[in-house]
């Protein structure tokens, strides 16, 4: 069955993709707005947006909002990223509608009650606490942080306890104001739904819509850095990062191999190097993360903090060879599991909801698996060495948590990967 697109006047896509085979329908709102769309005073206002919208409407409270759903057996839920935030449902195909009509209500009707956000606010600050707490997750964002240090590509997603602390109903609603708008939204839908029907009930329920806004955006610029905190935990949790290329990057996809290849999975370089072989480190792999116009690309690796003087060294000597060699095994190996990872995820109405949704968010365009699948099986070796020259070219960004008596300096990790 064919997917549609229709763009309404005021600028709202509509996106199906109709599965005859199954009995359900997936669909939701993704907005094309997140954290590095907020100022750094404000930091945290995209997720707490998130949780309130559930919070209550003219018509329902925050109960009435879950029990509807939960009643015919749907599943509701929501996620803020850096560039998107999405709402969504997953339900039986006979009662898609009342998602929707949920959704709608949410996004245009929240009443964001005083004693709702002062709850909220504490939850979310406890949610800032879990995630401080563990340092396989925080590392991450003390590491993005430093990598784009100023900047809101650079801050937490979830905010700081400061600005959580300070956030404001005014504040909420003007970002709902300001980035709620037609043009930076698509209504997705995979399942058992019929396209111009939907289209139908969406011009119904989604007619007080703020009006668009005019958005300048800055292009974050990498600063890369050294940041360690001394925390007494088991391991020692290591993030070395680089200046990663766009979704929009021609190399897009041999940056993906690249990744597959260097730490994606138990077969890879720094999983047998480092664990196998070696046995310095449980936990060891690569992070891929890449924006509109940038982004970060990273080894972790959760390691006993005695190891460190020998885990650095071997990390740095497999970056170094990844720019100089690659054997044709682990090339196909890495595209195999690339489209079979594609391929695998059309067998669920969700991922294709959300992977339609933030296609047409990122480049306008609907997901085509078969170019897809032939951009991947087009990449050469020479495509992933130059964008491996072209990433560890970059300066490193060095994050760590832990004991940090046996860490390298960080003069000394620029000199190896310069070796």
């Amino acid at each position: 069955m064919t997917i549609q697109k229709t763009i309404l006047e005021n600028g709202l896509t509509i996106v199906t993709d109709p599965m005859d085979s199954v009995e359900t329908v997936s669909l939701g709102v993704w907005c094309g707005t997140g954290a590095r769309h907020e100022k750094l005073h404000t930091n945290g206002v995209a997720h707490m947006v998130e949780h309130m919208v559930f919070k209550g409407t003219n018509t329902r409270n925050a109960l009435q909002i879950s029990e509807e759903i939960e009643n015919v057996g749907g599943r509701m839920n929501a996620y803020t990223g850096r560039e998107v935030t999405a709402y969504y449902v997953h339900m039986l195909k006979d009662d898609y509608s009342l998602g929707l009509n949920i959704i709608a209500d949410m996004l245009q009707n929240s009443t964001m009650p005083d004693h709702e956000i002062e709850r909220e606010r504490g939850v979310i600050i406890q949610e800032i606490g879990m995630y401080q707490d563990a340092p396989d997750d925080h590392i991450f964002d003390i590491a993005q942080a430093e990598a784009f240090k100023g900047q809101s590509f650079g801050l937490p997603i979830l905010g700081s306890v400061d600005t959580i602390q300070a956030m404001s109903k005014d504040t909420l609603f003007k970002y709902i104001q300001n980035n709620y708008t037609p043009q930076r939204m698509v209504i997705s839908a995979a399942g058992a739904i019929d396209h111009d029907q939907l289209v139908d009930q969406v011009m119904s329920l989604f007619n007080k819509l703020p009006k668009n806004q005019e958005r300048n955006i800055l292009k974050p610029h990498y600063i890369a850095g050294d940041i360690r905190q001394v925390r007494d935990l088991e391991q020692t949790h290591i993030f070395l990062g680089f200046e990663n290329i766009s979704y929009h990057d021609p190399d897009y996809f041999a940056m993906r191999l690249l990744s597959s290849i260097l730490g994606g999975s138990s077969s890879s370089r720094l999983f047998q190097e480092v664990r196998e072989k070696r046995g310095l480190a449980y936990d060891i792999c690569t992070y891929a993360m890449s924006g509109s116009d940038t982004g970060l690309f990273a080894i972790y690796a959760g390691t006993n903090p005695h190891e460190l003087s020998s885990l650095i060294p071997v990390i740095t000597d497999e970056i170094l060879k990844l720019t100089q060699t690659l054997k044709d095994e682990e090339i196909i190996r890495a595209k195999t599991q690339m489209k079979a990872g594609l391929l695998m995820s059309r067998e669920s109405v969700q991922r294709r909801a959300d992977q339609l949704g933030k296609s047409i968010l990122q480049t306008g365009e609907i997901i085509d698996i078969k170019k897809r699948i032939a951009d991947i099986d087009a990449v050469k070796e020479q495509d992933i060495l130059r964008v491996a020259q072209k990433i560890f070219s970059t300066p490193p960004t060095v994050a760590a948590l832990g004991n940090l008596d046996h860490l390298d300096s960080y003069e000394h990790i620029v000199e190896r990967l310069a070796a």
